[in-house]
């Protein structure tokens, strides 16, 4: 009686309970969490774009980049940037955990996103762009030798460095924050920490961990697309976007040195292929191989020289193996395969070279591999001819009848062939001969004893 008495009781203090509890940790949508760690690359663009999507489509009412970046390719960081821009959320940039820092293309992603954020004891800044092919770097307006214009260089240089520095403003302009600085940042690489972006409206607040950063955010104001909204994450649940595995296989594949030794399997399987006609698996192999080599190559800033040069050496090594030049061939191979791989991405970006420690044992290997293919090919061609015409000198048959001219013409049996045979010696049935010669379909014998027959 007293259970079915308080039962009314206990549902109305439950309810009550449930009614005084703050509106964000009962209803308020999810906060996206997504980390950025690491050089830039198409991998990573990759996931934060489908992550940008993804969390859209949950409805989570922001996300946020936890960045802590060195930099990274151009074409990645700006697909990524027009993901950020076209975004239907907000999209909160932070450069945590401290000590971490948003170097080169981080300081583009921190400008372009709706609020920018950084933890204590971080960095932003280095924003100049990074030169990629052979020229060593040049200062912007230099006189050609000999001409009143720029070399093709400092022009190259100075376009790149305009084009930066015009983009980074703009969206400084975009999102209120300090153009000037900006600029500064792409043409003098100025660098800054986290309570000097702040002092200097470069971020819009300072956060130590997720938790301060959610609560600093509560109740401030964004203009998304145009359209003003007011976020609500005090206590908001977060949900974190762990890399899958397209993700990882991208990021795998886009390693430029993968990139190499996929495409120098390629090279290799077919050469193997055309070598042996009909084995099928080096063919299969090397196919698959180099067409992954070249998507890669393709996502990657590669220099054509390069790739010229590896393309060229490795063919100068197959053909080697079909044509011996005593080596003139592969050591030219191994040399324009060598040179190629240095030039292929030279850019001082971590992550984005041909390692030392990779490119001088695989070209070791491609030069074991040359000389054993030619050292094959050298013994085959010492070894006697075992098929057609002179083939058949030298093998021993068996007379199966004899002819009409006195016994010097005969049927003899030779390897499962009958054949006719001509013989200076008389010939007699099941006599054993020897093969010394041939004249069309007619073989010249003699007996196998070198004596003739009485």
């Amino acid at each position: 009686m007293l259970r079915q008495a308080f039962a009314p009781v206990s549902a109305a203090l439950l309810l009550l309970l449930a009614l005084f509890q703050p509106l964000p940790a009962r209803g308020a949508p999810a906060v996206g969490l997504l980390t950025i760690d690491g050089a830039l690359g198409p991998a990573t663009a990759d996931h934060v774009v489908r992550s940008i999507a993804a969390s859209t489509a949950r409805g989570d009412q922001l996300l946020i980049l936890r960045m802590d970046t060195p930099g990274g390719l151009d074409t990645s960081m700006r697909a990524v940037i027009k993901a950020i821009l076209a975004s239907r959320i907000p999209v909160v940039a932070w450069v945590a955990p401290s000590g971490a820092r948003a170097a080169s293309a981080g300081t583009y992603l921190l400008y372009a996103s709706h609020v920018a954020a950084m933890a204590p004891g971080t960095n932003v800044g280095a924003a100049t762009p990074v030169e990629i092919g052979l020229s060593p770097p040049q200062e912007a307006g230099r006189k050609a030798p000999g001409g009143d214009g720029q070399d093709s260089a400092s022009a190259m240089r100075s376009k790149a460095l305009n084009d930066a520095a015009a983009y980074l403003r703009s969206l400084a302009q975009l999102r209120g924050r300090n153009a000037d600085w900006a600029e500064r940042a792409v043409r003098e690489s100025l660098s800054i920490s986290a309570d000097e972006a702040l002092r200097l409206r470069v971020a819009d607040l300072v956060a130590p961990d997720v938790a301060s950063l959610l609560e600093q955010l509560d109740g401030r104001k964004v203009a998304v697309l145009g359209q003003e909204r007011i976020l609500a994450t005090r206590g908001a649940h977060v949900v974190e976007f762990v890399p899958d595995w397209r993700t990882d296989a991208l990021a795998a594949l886009t390693n430029p040195s993968v990139a190499l030794l996929l495409m120098t399997i390629g090279i290799y399987g077919l050469v193997f292929e055309f070598m042996n006609p009909g084995a099928v698996a080096p063919g299969v192999i090397g196919g698959i191989c180099l067409l992954l080599g070249l998507y890669a190559l393709q996502l990657l800033p590669v220099n054509y020289a390069g790739l010229a040069l590896i393309a060229l050496g490795l063919v100068f090594m197959g053909m080697e193996a079909f044509l011996p030049s005593f080596g003139i061939l592969g050591l030219g191979g191994i040399a324009a395969f060598i040179a190629g791989a240095l030039m292929l991405i030279d850019t001082e970006l971590p992550g984005y070279g041909i390692p030392l420690g990779l490119l001088v044992p695989l070209a070791v290997a491609s030069a074991l591999l040359l000389f054993a293919t030619a050292r094959l090919a050298l013994r085959t061609r010492r070894r006697p001819v075992t098929s057609g015409a002179a083939g058949l000198v030298g093998l021993l048959a068996t007379v199966e009848r004899v002819g009409q001219l006195r016994g010097h013409e005969a049927w003899v049996r030779v390897e499962g062939e009958l054949w006719r045979a001509v013989s200076s010696a008389v010939l007699r049935p099941e006599q054993t001969v020897r093969v010394v010669g041939r004249s069309g379909l007619t073989l010249e014998v003699v007996p196998a004893n070198g004596k003739d027959s009485p």
